[in-house]
């Protein structure tokens, strides 16, 4: 079958078994049919080689098919893939061991699960049982998943709106906004929950203060504080946990994506003695999963875990950060009219543009240089770069050229049209 054959054979089942109205969107985008990855590449059906500069929101910090993750699963694959459940499971005791060795200090329980979304459901039922309570406070732009509780608590309209009604209890106030979160958390406060840097929100720093603001307004009226480090846990901001910035620890902290090593499905649900005696003194299986600290998984996040304290990866996110942001801060700076910031901390960085659609031409344009990005899904104004941190210099130096090159283009094509 030859690459043709292959790209119709896979949007038509698509269309006919997945989701026809995203065949759609990816089709008219340009999106071919990926085949194969490794490293910081990806290779599609016709071989063609891209630079991952999207790495899976957040997933592939490692970059694809790290050899130290496979090998990983690959022995834990030979002796014991998935748990029998009803005995100890060595595994997942040492993942939450090396989890509480490396976390913010309180963080001494983790709940294992199989995804970000999951880890933030464990947090809202966990801050309930804990409190009592039932309002969370949450941020406009916020993302923490799409199942019910999450999603309630995600701050864009567009994706709440059509499944409402929802969890009850959740009130949103502006992202950094002092003031506003100052008003908003209360005694009936059960929880703030926080992103250290809105990814989906438009790749928004949290001012320096904010986390510690925050944790002062959650320990005056005795409310809890959830910091969700799905996007940005494990290296990613050049920090272990990018709330260490603001040097705070909170009372649960959500981890996922790069947990996996990008090689299995996991999520993390960290919490204090305090939070852990209020869920499962009277009930230990008062939250469980079936999939959720399989054996598997658990080995890919051990291994994770030490590839990124063995190369040295947290600190190789400022260096090899501050090149790409270097460069795209030069590539901007070329075309005043289309890009109004760029910002980020580490390896998670956003290319803001003036106009709506801009990003999907730069995209566009960006893919078939060969370089894959993505927007942002509560800010289509914002590309998102969140490479794996393995990138090398010289890759990070590409990457910004490549952009500059596609934001040319795209400038050409705007003017053609006025």
């Amino acid at each position: 079958m030859d690459a043709e054959q292959i790209h119709a054979e896979v949007l038509d089942k698509y269309a006919r078994h997945v989701n026809p109205y995203l065949a759609r969107l990816m089709n008219f985008a340009g999106f071919p049919v990926e085949a194969r990855a490794e490293g910081c590449y990806l290779f599609d059906h016709d071989g063609r080689r891209y630079l991952d500069c999207l790495g899976g929101y957040g997933v592939y910090s490692l970059g694809h098919r790290h050899p130290k993750v496979i090998e990983a699963v690959r022995r834990q694959l030979d002796e014991m893939p998935m748990g029998g459940k009803a005995f100890f499971n060595r595994v997942l005791a040492d993942l939450c061991a090396k989890l509480a060795d490396i976390a913010p200090s309180g963080l001494d329980y983790t709940f294992v699960s199989n995804s970000g979304t999951e880890a933030v459901e464990a947090a809202l039922k966990f801050v309930k049982a804990t409190t009592g309570r039932a309002k969370i406070v949450a941020t406009d732009g916020g993302y923490h998943g799409k199942t019910i509780g999450a999603l309630s608590t995600t701050g864009r309209e567009k994706y709440r709106k059509p499944f409402e009604p929802l969890m009850p209890g959740p009130v949103f106030v502006d992202f950094a906004d002092f003031d506003a979160m100052t008003r908003a958390v209360d005694g009936q406060t059960a929880a703030v929950i926080i992103e250290v840097i809105q990814g989906e929100g438009g790749i928004h720093v949290a001012p320096d203060g904010y986390l510690r603001h925050i944790r002062s307004l959650c320990d005056a009226h005795g409310a809890l504080m959830i910091v969700d480090e799905v996007q940005t846990g494990l290296g990613r901001t050049g920090k272990m946990f990018a709330c260490e910035w603001d040097g705070v620890s909170p009372d649960i902290l959500t981890l996922a994506k790069c947990l996996g090593g990008g090689v299995m499905p996991i999520g993390a649900t960290m919490g204090t003695p305090v939070v852990w005696e209020a869920v499962f003194s009277e009930n230990p299986l008062a939250h469980t999963s079936t999939f959720g600290g399989n054996p598997l998984a658990c080995a890919a996040g051990l291994a994770a875990i030490r590839t990124i304290e063995e190369e040295g990866l947290v600190d190789r996110a400022n260096e090899v950060g501050a090149v790409l942001k270097a460069g795209l801060e030069e590539a901007a700076g070329r075309c005043p009219d289309l890009v109004s910031t760029v910002r980020g901390r580490g390896l998670m960085l956003g290319v803001e543009f003036t106009m709506d659609d801009v990003g999907e031409l730069t995209i566009a344009q960006m893919l078939k240089r060969g370089l894959v990005a993505a927007y942002t899904l509560n800010n289509r104004r914002v590309i998102r770069f969140e490479p794996p941190l393995i990138l090398s210099l010289d890759e990070a130096a590409w990457a910004a050229e490549t952009f500059g090159d596609a934001l040319a283009e795209t400038a050409e094509v705007l003017a053609a049209l006025a």
